[in-house]
């Protein structure tokens, strides 16, 4: 279970340091406004802009290990498979932020829909333990 949890803890702090170089390119435009911090990141292009959606994704990528975790939990379900699937999931939402930073779509999309397709098999396995 300590692996599912290392996991979960990695996977809540990937938006925030997703974010760290949107905070950079905020600062780079001026000065990191923090009255409408929205405002001016809609303005971001290039590394800024990529930055912020891939901030912004890992946001949604968290809700998705969240029902993997909340259902390997229901079904008791830490085995090493349970484990590696987790991480692979955070494996590859790593390399996802890396690839979006670094502008290779193809790749990003392919670790996206690993990462995707991990955290399914966690739910999937543990509804059969479940029955």
């Amino acid at each position: 279970m300590s692996a599912l949890l290392i996991v979960l803890l990695i996977t809540v702090l990937l938006p925030y340091l997703a974010r760290i170089p949107v905070a950079k390119a905020m600062q780079e435009m001026g000065g990191y406004d923090n009255h409408q911090p929205r405002v001016q990141q809609a303005k971001l292009e290039g590394l800024g802009a990529r930055a912020n959606a891939a901030h912004y994704n890992s946001f949604e990528a968290l809700q998705i290990y969240l029902a993997a975790f909340a259902a390997s939990i229901a079904a008791n379900l830490a085995d090493p498979t349970q484990q590696t699937l987790a991480w692979v999931f955070v494996g590859a939402r790593v390399l996802f932020i890396l690839f979006y930073l670094m502008d290779k779509a193809l790749l990003r999309s392919t670790v996206w829909t690993v990462a995707i397709g991990a955290a399914i098999a966690m739910i999937v396995r543990s509804m059969m333990v479940l029955g």
